[in-house]
């Protein structure tokens, strides 16, 4: 199985230090805010239910290896 290359050096310059919510495609920002919580009732009034949370870093590092997303 090969893993897909994720480009979110945009999405990290534009978000940095804040929470996005994430299409299943994992890279569509369905929404932002300063908090976990501000960021998901964004996302569930757009109707999404179940989208993938992230906390943006305040630097941008570089990371290789899998996630795992519970």
């Amino acid at each position: 199985m090969l893993m897909q290359i994720i480009d979110w050096t945009n999405l990290c310059k534009k978000y940095k230090g804040k929470w996005v919510a994430l299409k299943d495609d994992e890279v569509t920002v369905i929404s932002s805010g300063e908090t976990l919580d501000e960021t998901a009732e964004k996302a569930e009034k757009k109707g999404f239910k179940n989208p993938i949370f992230w906390s943006v870093p305040e630097k941008l590092t570089y990371f290789v290896g899998k996630m795992n997303i519970c």
